[in-house]
């Protein structure tokens, strides 16, 4: 007879009972718990230092928010009415002051290197012709770097009016702009003749005496005079047809503008040069408010009206219509003025301007690039052909 054999031993391995195959199967479980528990503190020691990291944040980011918040929970436009009107007059007072500069650092150069010739002065003169030029190429400079940002820096009713012909530059801010300009250049002189006041009593002779164009001529400028009225006017015309040429040159964007903040620089090269090259006939003035501002200022403290009737009316058509005007003195033609006058009313900064952009600009802003009536039928007729074109895969649904 033969003996069964004991049960479930079909599933026992050959050479293991039961009993030895069962620690082992318990041993790797312990050890897979092991493992697990090790795994689970490790990750749960990362998730704590996790969940204080993003605390911190959280707190900081909740400082963060309340004190911006704090700071922005009462903010207006205006917090206040100063804040409102400051909006409206910035930017005429930053043209007023950086024409203010220009005369403060241009008249006082001229007071100091004239007035210092005198031996009732100073025993040596204080400075040159050179010195001329670095200080009002100096005045420009550093105008322009005060109300850059936040006018233009224009601090010159040509440039303002040329920008506005050729460019997009607002008409409705043109006449604020050339009334703070002019004050600006009155109320430099005026601190000018203050501080250099017993300097010009020592070379007049007296307080009461004022000559024109004598110590007149600190403040404003008066053409030699061999000049004739054309050749002033042509003076002029040069030199303000370069200052608009290298403005427009400066400020275009397609044409390698220099670094921003260095625009001073450029135009100080540039007065520099105008100055040295073309400033001995009439002063090179280029800038009515540069002219027109000072000289009223002389016929406040005692010059007189003779500031104004100088070489008949002088400082009208050559230092302050000529460059206002420009190309626009054309229009005066059928007016049937002299021919001397009319080519004097066209000084022409606008001719800089139109030069630049007739050959240079490429800019929308320029009038001499508005599209004409064949470019804009042309482009309806595209934009109508785009609307009309078919969606691309709609045959397809």
């Amino acid at each position: 007879m033969h003996r069964a054999p004991p049960p479930f031993s079909r599933f026992s391995r050959p050479g293991l009972s039961a009993s030895a195959s069962q620690p082992a199967t318990m041993s790797s479980r312990s050890k897979r718990r092991t493992l697990t528990s090790s795994d689970a503190s490790r990750l749960s020691k990362e998730m704590r230092e996790t969940e204080q990291i993003e605390d911190v944040e959280v707190a900081s980011r909740a400082v963060d928010s309340t004190t911006l918040d704090d700071l922005t929970a009462h903010y207006t436009r205006y917090p206040n009415r100063w804040a409102m009107v400051r909006e409206y007059i910035k930017e005429p007072a930053a043209e007023f002051f950086g024409v203010m500069i220009l005369i403060i650092f241009g008249n006082g150069v001229d007071c100091q290197v004239v007035l210092s010739r005198n031996t009732k002065i100073a025993a040596t003169p204080f400075g040159d012709y050179l010195s001329l030029n670095f200080g009002w190429a100096v005045g420009t400079a550093l105008g322009v770097w005060v109300s850059g940002g936040i006018s233009g820096g224009h601090i010159n009713p040509a440039v303002t009016i040329a920008l506005a012909t050729f460019r997009d530059f607002p008409w409705r801010k043109v006449p604020a702009y050339i009334f703070a300009q002019l004050m600006g250049g009155l109320c430099g002189a005026g601190i000018i003749y203050a501080n250099y006041i017993h300097a010009i009593d020592l070379v007049e002779g007296g307080r009461h005496i004022r000559t024109v164009p004598g110590t007149a001529s600190l403040f404003s400028t008066y053409a030699l005079d061999y000049m004739t009225s054309v050749s002033c006017w042509f003076d002029e015309f040069i030199g303000t047809a370069v200052l608009l040429i290298v403005v427009c040159a400066v400020t275009d964007a397609r044409n390698g503008p220099p670094p921003p903040g260095l625009v001073p620089l450029v135009l100080f090269i540039m007065i520099l040069g105008i100055g040295a090259a073309l400033g001995m006939q009439t002063g090179y003035a280029i800038n009515p408010a540069r002219d027109l501002g000072p000289r009223l200022l002389t016929a406040m403290v005692g010059y007189g009206g003779a500031v104004f009737t100088f070489r008949h009316h002088y400082w009208l058509w050559c230092p302050v219509i000529g460059p206002i005007v420009g190309g626009l003195g054309m229009l005066l033609l059928p007016f049937r003025l002299t021919s001397v006058c009319a080519c004097e009313l066209m000084s022409l900064p606008t001719v800089g301007t139109f030069i630049y952009d007739a050959l240079f600009f490429t800019g929308g802003e320029s009038i001499l690039n508005k599209p004409d009536a064949k470019a804009r039928a042309h482009h309806e007729h595209a934009m109508n052909a785009e609307r009309q074109r078919p969606i691309a895969g709609i045959d397809n649904v």
